[in-house]
């Protein structure tokens, strides 16, 4: 064996582990800075441009996700939210999107794509609002389940298993 791969492949591992740890670190979900009662007094409008105020779901188990038109595991994961939705809402549960993009886009993609949950269009408000709710990265989708209380029970940034969120549901007891 070349002694310079010798040391080249355990050096390349040291990188691909620092790198993976870097990455976990820097773009895992973190604590929220934002007060759950802060959440409360938001509102954004929905697809025909009226104001939803995020207080209308207090009391509920809210699973609060952010998506994009244009992003690719968002448009994947909608499908599920659909179906789990149909499944848990007579259970005290809602679904709510906030849309990280335009009412345009959204408008265009919602032609294609039938969802039984409210849309909201937070445009770049809502991206910040992502962030303030631990996701430092901006990266979507991103969703966030709440339980009656307002207390976050699940970050996850990434496209939610429907396993995952199934099982959460089910420990809260709305399953």
């Amino acid at each position: 064996m070349n002694k310079s791969l010798f040391y080249a492949i355990p050096l390349a591992i040291l990188a691909l582990v620092a790198g993976i740890w870097l990455a976990q670190t820097r773009y895992a979900p973190q604590a929220p800075a934002l007060p759950a009662a802060t959440l409360w007094q938001l509102a954004y409008p929905d697809t025909q441009g009226r104001p939803q105020a995020l207080s209308q779901w207090r009391g509920r188990v809210l699973v609060l996700n952010f998506w994009a038109s244009w992003c690719a595991p968002c448009r994947e994961e909608i499908p599920d939210f659909v179906a789990l939705r149909a499944q848990y809402a007579a259970k005290g549960v809602e679904f709510v999107g906030i849309a990280v993009d335009n009412q345009a886009n959204v408008a265009q993609f919602m032609q294609r794509q039938a969802v039984n949950y409210p849309i909201l269009i937070g445009e770049g408000a809502a991206n910040n609002l992502a962030r303030q709710l631990g996701n430092p990265s901006g990266a979507l989708p991103y969703t966030i389940v709440l339980d009656r209380e307002g207390n976050i029970v699940l970050k996850h940034l990434g496209r939610l298993p429907r396993a995952r969120l199934e099982a959460v549901l089910a420990q809260m007891g709305a399953a």
